[in-house]
Protein backbone atom coordinates (compact mmCIF):
# COMPACT_ATOMS: atom_id res chain seq x y z
CA UNK A 1 0.00 0.00 0.00
CA UNK A 2 1.17 3.38 -1.00
CA UNK A 3 1.40 6.02 1.82
CA UNK A 4 -0.36 9.38 0.71
CA UNK A 5 1.59 12.28 0.02
CA UNK A 6 -0.60 14.72 2.14
CA UNK A 7 -0.50 13.75 5.68
CA UNK A 8 -4.19 12.61 7.14
CA UNK A 9 -6.29 15.95 7.51
CA UNK A 10 -8.23 16.47 10.47
CA UNK A 11 -11.70 16.85 9.07
CA UNK A 12 -11.22 13.34 7.59
CA UNK A 13 -11.58 11.71 10.90
CA UNK A 14 -15.05 12.31 12.41
CA UNK A 15 -15.39 12.53 15.95
CA UNK A 16 -18.14 12.46 18.82
CA UNK A 17 -18.11 16.79 18.33
CA UNK A 18 -18.72 16.28 14.55
CA UNK A 19 -21.78 14.19 14.84
CA UNK A 20 -23.29 16.21 17.85
CA UNK A 21 -22.55 19.50 15.76
CA UNK A 22 -24.23 17.66 12.31
CA UNK A 23 -26.76 16.57 14.72
CA UNK A 24 -27.69 20.12 16.01
CA UNK A 25 -27.65 21.82 12.71
CA UNK A 26 -29.89 18.92 10.88
CA UNK A 27 -32.05 19.72 14.45
CA UNK A 28 -31.68 23.75 13.76
CA UNK A 29 -33.22 23.27 10.25
CA UNK A 30 -36.04 21.04 10.96
CA UNK A 31 -37.40 23.21 13.80
CA UNK A 32 -37.04 26.41 11.18
CA UNK A 33 -38.90 24.80 8.48
CA UNK A 34 -41.85 23.60 11.26
CA UNK A 35 -41.91 28.21 11.56
CA UNK A 36 -41.57 29.25 7.82
CA UNK A 37 -44.57 27.21 6.06
CA UNK A 38 -45.24 28.08 2.53
CA UNK A 39 -48.94 29.76 1.76
CA UNK A 40 -51.39 26.63 0.94
CA UNK A 41 -52.03 26.06 -2.31
CA UNK A 42 -54.68 26.32 -4.16
CA UNK A 43 -55.18 23.51 -6.35
CA UNK A 44 -57.92 22.56 -9.22
CA UNK A 45 -58.62 19.48 -11.41
CA UNK A 46 -57.89 20.44 -15.09
CA UNK A 47 -60.83 20.31 -16.60
CA UNK A 48 -63.18 20.77 -14.70
CA UNK A 49 -65.06 24.70 -14.34
CA UNK A 50 -65.34 26.39 -10.89
CA UNK A 51 -68.87 27.13 -10.03
CA UNK A 52 -70.18 30.36 -9.90
CA UNK A 53 -70.17 31.03 -5.85
CA UNK A 54 -66.51 29.69 -5.56
CA UNK A 55 -65.18 32.27 -8.81
CA UNK A 56 -66.77 35.05 -8.10
CA UNK A 57 -65.34 37.17 -5.00
CA UNK A 58 -68.09 38.21 -2.44
CA UNK A 59 -69.66 41.34 -3.18
CA UNK A 60 -68.72 44.76 -0.86
CA UNK A 61 -71.21 45.99 1.92
CA UNK A 62 -72.51 49.37 0.01
CA UNK A 63 -70.76 52.39 1.10
CA UNK A 64 -73.16 54.08 3.78
CA UNK A 65 -71.27 57.59 2.65
CA UNK A 66 -72.24 57.18 -0.84
CA UNK A 67 -76.07 57.21 -0.44
CA UNK A 68 -78.53 60.19 -0.62
CA UNK A 69 -80.72 59.97 2.60
CA UNK A 70 -84.60 60.70 2.72
CA UNK A 71 -83.71 63.13 5.52
CA UNK A 72 -84.30 67.37 5.45
CA UNK A 73 -81.12 68.79 7.20
CA UNK A 74 -81.82 72.41 5.82
CA UNK A 75 -77.75 74.30 4.98
CA UNK A 76 -76.27 71.27 6.71
CA UNK A 77 -75.33 67.96 5.51
CA UNK A 78 -76.45 64.43 6.67
CA UNK A 79 -73.71 62.31 8.94
CA UNK A 80 -73.74 58.74 9.25
CA UNK A 81 -73.02 58.47 12.91
CA UNK A 82 -72.79 54.82 13.11
CA UNK A 83 -72.96 52.04 10.36
CA UNK A 84 -72.80 48.29 10.23
CA UNK A 85 -72.78 45.40 7.52
CA UNK A 86 -74.71 41.75 7.14
CA UNK A 87 -76.28 39.24 4.84
CA UNK A 88 -79.89 40.85 6.33
CA UNK A 89 -82.39 39.25 3.30
CA UNK A 90 -80.38 35.43 2.67
CA UNK A 91 -79.33 36.45 -0.65
CA UNK A 92 -75.35 36.05 -0.15
CA UNK A 93 -74.64 39.80 -0.59
CA UNK A 94 -74.34 42.40 2.21
CA UNK A 95 -76.25 45.13 3.28
CA UNK A 96 -75.11 48.26 5.08
CA UNK A 97 -77.38 49.65 7.59
CA UNK A 98 -76.48 53.11 8.61
CA UNK A 99 -77.48 55.77 11.73
CA UNK A 100 -77.68 58.94 10.47
CA UNK A 101 -78.68 62.76 11.74
CA UNK A 102 -78.29 66.18 10.70
CA UNK A 103 -74.95 67.69 11.89
CA UNK A 104 -76.17 70.20 14.49
CA UNK A 105 -73.52 72.04 15.95
CA UNK A 106 -74.88 71.53 19.90
CA UNK A 107 -77.70 69.86 20.89
CA UNK A 108 -78.61 66.53 20.24
CA UNK A 109 -80.38 65.78 16.77
CA UNK A 110 -82.40 62.84 16.21
CA UNK A 111 -81.24 59.59 14.25
CA UNK A 112 -82.82 58.02 11.15
CA UNK A 113 -81.87 54.35 10.74
CA UNK A 114 -81.70 53.06 7.25
CA UNK A 115 -80.68 50.08 5.21
CA UNK A 116 -78.99 50.35 2.20
CA UNK A 117 -78.25 48.00 -0.63
CA UNK A 118 -76.48 47.83 -3.93
CA UNK A 119 -78.60 46.86 -7.29
CA UNK A 120 -76.46 43.94 -9.08
CA UNK A 121 -75.73 47.10 -11.38
CA UNK A 122 -75.75 50.07 -10.07
CA UNK A 123 -75.30 52.33 -7.36
CA UNK A 124 -76.42 51.82 -3.96
CA UNK A 125 -79.79 52.98 -2.54
CA UNK A 126 -81.86 53.31 0.81
CA UNK A 127 -84.14 50.66 0.61
CA UNK A 128 -85.63 50.78 3.86
CA UNK A 129 -85.91 53.45 6.79
CA UNK A 130 -86.10 51.57 10.38
CA UNK A 131 -86.05 54.65 12.54
CA UNK A 132 -87.86 58.05 11.24
CA UNK A 133 -86.00 61.13 12.16
CA UNK A 134 -89.61 62.70 12.98
CA UNK A 135 -89.91 60.44 15.73
CA UNK A 136 -87.23 62.01 17.18
CA UNK A 137 -85.17 59.16 18.98
CA UNK A 138 -81.23 58.64 18.94
CA UNK A 139 -79.98 55.05 18.43
CA UNK A 140 -77.10 53.78 21.08
CA UNK A 141 -76.06 49.94 20.83
CA UNK A 142 -76.75 49.59 17.71
CA UNK A 143 -75.33 46.47 15.95
CA UNK A 144 -75.76 43.63 12.71
CA UNK A 145 -75.61 40.14 13.87
CA UNK A 146 -76.95 37.11 12.42
CA UNK A 147 -79.44 38.34 9.94
CA UNK A 148 -80.94 41.37 12.73
CA UNK A 149 -80.37 44.56 13.59
CA UNK A 150 -80.88 45.87 17.39
CA UNK A 151 -80.58 48.99 18.66
CA UNK A 152 -81.15 50.74 21.57
CA UNK A 153 -83.69 53.61 20.94
CA UNK A 154 -83.36 57.12 23.29
CA UNK A 155 -86.54 59.17 23.77
CA UNK A 156 -88.59 61.66 25.47
CA UNK A 157 -91.99 61.61 27.07
CA UNK A 158 -92.73 65.02 26.43
CA UNK A 159 -91.59 68.40 24.66
CA UNK A 160 -90.75 69.67 28.12
CA UNK A 161 -87.78 67.28 28.68
CA UNK A 162 -84.27 68.89 27.73
CA UNK A 163 -83.19 67.20 24.54
CA UNK A 164 -79.72 66.69 26.27
CA UNK A 165 -81.41 64.09 28.63
CA UNK A 166 -83.60 61.00 27.17
CA UNK A 167 -85.97 59.74 30.00
CA UNK A 168 -87.24 56.93 27.61
CA UNK A 169 -85.27 53.82 26.95
CA UNK A 170 -86.77 51.32 24.02
CA UNK A 171 -84.88 47.95 22.78
CA UNK A 172 -85.39 47.17 18.78
CA UNK A 173 -84.73 44.45 16.75
CA UNK A 174 -85.60 43.94 13.48
CA UNK A 175 -85.19 40.90 10.87
CA UNK A 176 -86.24 40.20 7.24
CA UNK A 177 -89.28 38.26 7.03
CA UNK A 178 -92.10 38.02 4.37
CA UNK A 179 -90.27 40.55 2.15
CA UNK A 180 -90.00 43.08 5.18
CA UNK A 181 -88.06 44.19 7.91
CA UNK A 182 -90.53 43.82 10.56
CA UNK A 183 -89.64 44.06 13.98
CA UNK A 184 -89.59 41.29 16.17
CA UNK A 185 -89.08 43.53 19.60
CA UNK A 186 -92.22 45.16 20.62
CA UNK A 187 -92.33 48.82 20.44
CA UNK A 188 -93.15 50.34 23.66
CA UNK A 189 -90.73 53.01 25.70
CA UNK A 190 -89.36 52.37 29.42
CA UNK A 191 -88.41 54.70 31.76
CA UNK A 192 -84.40 55.42 31.92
Amino acid sequence: MQNPAVPELAHTTTRPIHWLATAAALAAVIAGSSFLQPDPANAAQTGSKPSAKSAAAPAPAPDADAVTYPITCGNVKPVVKKKASGDLDGDGRPETVAVVHCAAGSGTPPDGVYVITRATEGKSRVVATLVDPHDRQNVSDFAVRDGAITATLLGYSSTDVPRCCPDQRDDAKWQWKDGTFARSTPAGAHSV
